[in-house]
C-alpha cells in the first residue's frame, strides 16, 4: 500500500490499499472547481492553469455553452449506442471535415471514438485496411502478401520521439523505446526513423509491406517539437510516389491549439488520415478519426466499432466547443496569444530557447535546472504547467487566456527560476 497515494486521493480511511491503481503516482494536488484559467484545490487555493488538462480545455473550465449544451443533452438522450443514429453526429462530423479542409468541405468521413488513443487505433486498422484488402493503394497498385505472411501492406512508419496513445498498437506505433520493454511483446507492423529525416523515411518505406506513415504535426510528448514545412511536403511526396497513406496525429495539436484549425495547416499538406480529440470535447471524452472518402471505403460494416464513440452527450459537448472555437476565432486567438507568452517567457532567467506553434509551448531551461523541480515549485506557488522533458517545460494554457493571466503566470514563473542557479 502506499499510504500517501491513499491521503492524496482521499481514499475512505482504514483501507490496506488505495483504490486506485499507481499507474500515475501519487498526486500531490487534488483540484474541485475550475473557471477559465483558474483551478481552486481542495483546501481553497487558486491556481492559474496553463496545461489545461494536455491541452484539452482550451475553452478553460466550466464555459457556459458546453456547460448548457451538457445540460440540456443529459435531459434528453445520453445513450443509444451506433446501432441506431443521434442528432448530432452527422453535423459535428460535416463540421470537422470542413475544418480539416480550412474553411472548405474536405471530402471526408468521420469515426467517433472516445480518445485520441481510439482514434490512433483506428487510422491503424483503417491503414491495414486500406493497403491489404486487396483495394488499389494511392498510386493504383494493389496490397501485396508481406514477407511474414500477413496479407498486403500492413507496416506503420512513425517518427522516434513521438506518442500516439497506450493501447497495445499505438504504444508500439510510439517511437520512444524504452516505453515498450514492460509490455513486450507489441504487436508487429511498426517501424520508428529519426524525426525530420527525409532519407531514413524513405528508407523504411518499402513498397510491399508499408501501409502508412504516422506523424505529428508538432511532436508534444516528445517535447513540443515541431515539423518543418520541408520535411512534411517531401513526406507528402515519398507517401504518393510509394502509394502508401500519410496520416497525420492532431490529437494535441488539432482544433487551433497552433495558431491554425489544425497543424499540418501550417505545413503546406493535405493528409490521407488525421486523428484528433484532446480539445474536441473540452474534457468531455471524444475522439475522431478523419479519413479521404475513398480511403474511409476501405472499411466495411463491422470492422470498426465502438460502444461508447460519438455517443449523443460528448457529440453535443463538441458541437458546443466547435461552435465556439468558430465564433471567437481560436486561431487567430492563439497565434496572438502565443506570440505575447512566447516573448515573455524568452526573457525569464534560466530559459535559454522557447519552441513550438501557437499556444503549444516548451520552455527549454539551462543546464543543471531540473524542469520538475521547477514544476513542483510553480505548482506551491499557484501555477500548472508540465515537464515534457527533465530540461523543458510546456505551456498550453487555455485559447482564452488574457493578458492579465499571461503576466502572472510568467510573473510566478519568474520569481520561481530565480531561486536555481543558472
Amino acid at each position: 500500500m502506499n499510504p500517501a497515494h491513499a491521503a492524496a486521493v482521499h481514499a475512505p480511511p482504514g483501507l490496506d490499499r488505495c483504490p486506485l491503481m499507481p499507474t500515475y503516482g501519487a498526486p500531490t494536488t487534488m483540484f474541485v472547481r475550475g473557471a477559465g484559467t483558474e483551478l481552486w484545490d481542495a483546501e481553497g487555493g487558486r491556481y492559474l492553469d496553463f496545461l489545461s488538462g494536455l491541452a484539452v480545455t482550451s475553452l478553460g473550465h466550466a464555459h457556459p455553452a458546453v456547460t448548457e449544451a451538457l445540460s440540456r443533452q443529459a435531459a434528453t438522450l445520453v445513450h443509444t449506442s451506433n446501432l441506431f443514429a443521434t442528432e448530432h453526429a452527422a453535423p459535428l462530423a460535416t463540421a470537422l471535415d470542413r475544418l480539416i479542409g480550412d474553411g472548405a468541405p474536405a471530402g471526408g468521413q468521420v469515426f467517433f471514438a472516445n480518445s485520441g488513443a481510439e482514434a490512433n487505433e483506428c487510422a491503424i486498422k483503417l491503414a491495414r485496411r486500406f493497403g491489404g484488402s486487396g483495394l488499389r493503394g494511392l498510386n493504383g497498385q494493389r496490397g501485396l502478401r508481406g514477407p511474414n505472411g500477413m496479407r498486403g501492406r500492413h507496416t506503420v512508419v512513425s517518427a522516434l520521439g513521438s506518442f500516439h496513445g497506450r493501447t497495445l498498437a499505438t504504444l508500439h506505433a510510439t517511437g520512444q523505446p524504452a516505453r515498450h520493454e514492460a509490455f513486450q511483446p507489441l504487436p508487429e507492423g511498426f517501424r520508428h526513423v529519426a524525426w525530420l529525416d527525409v532519407d531514413a523515411l524513405a528508407a523504411a518505406c518499402d513498397p510491399t509491406t508499408v501501409a502508412a506513415v504516422l506523424l505529428e504535426s508538432v511532436q508534444g510528448e516528445g517535447g513540443v517539437n515541431p515539423a518543418t514545412a520541408d520535411y512534411f511536403v517531401a513526406v507528402r511526396r515519398l507517401c504518393d510516389e510509394r502509394g502508401i497513406l500519410f496520416m497525420v496525429d492532431e490529437v494535441q495539436t488539432g482544433l487551433a491549439r497552433t495558431g491554425r484549425w489544425f497543424g499540418f495547416h501550417h505545413l503546406g499538406v493535405v493528409p490521407d488520415v488525421v486523428t484528433l480529440a484532446k480539445a474536441l470535447g473540452n474534457g468531455v471524452p471524444i475522439g475522431a478519426c478523419w479519413a479521404r472518402a475513398d480511403v474511409a471505403a476501405a472499411f466495411e460494416p463491422g470492422d470498426h466499432a465502438t460502444t461508447f464513440g460519438g455517443n449523443p452527450l460528448a457529440a453535443a459537448a463538441a458541437r458546443a466547443v466547435v461552435g465556439e472555437l468558430e465564433r471567437i476565432d481560436a486561431p487567430a486567438r492563439a497565434t496572438a496569444q502565443g506570440a505575447r507568452l512566447t516573448a515573455a517567457l524568452r526573457e525569464l532567467p534560466g530559459v535559454i530557447a522557447v519552441r513550438g506553434l501557437g499556444l503549444l509551448l516548451a520552455a527549454e531551461l539551462a543546464p543543471g535546472i531540473d524542469a520538475k523541480a521547477v514544476v513542483a515549485d510553480a505548482l506551491a506557488a499557484g501555477l500548472v504547467v508540465n515537464a515534457v522533458s527533465p530540461s523543458a517545460l510546456r505551456l498550453a494554457p487555455p485559447l482564452t487566456v488574457a493578458d492579465a493571466e499571461i503576466d502572472e503566470a510568467v510573473a510566478i514563473l519568474t520569481t520561481v527560476l530565480s531561486e536555481f542557479p543558472a
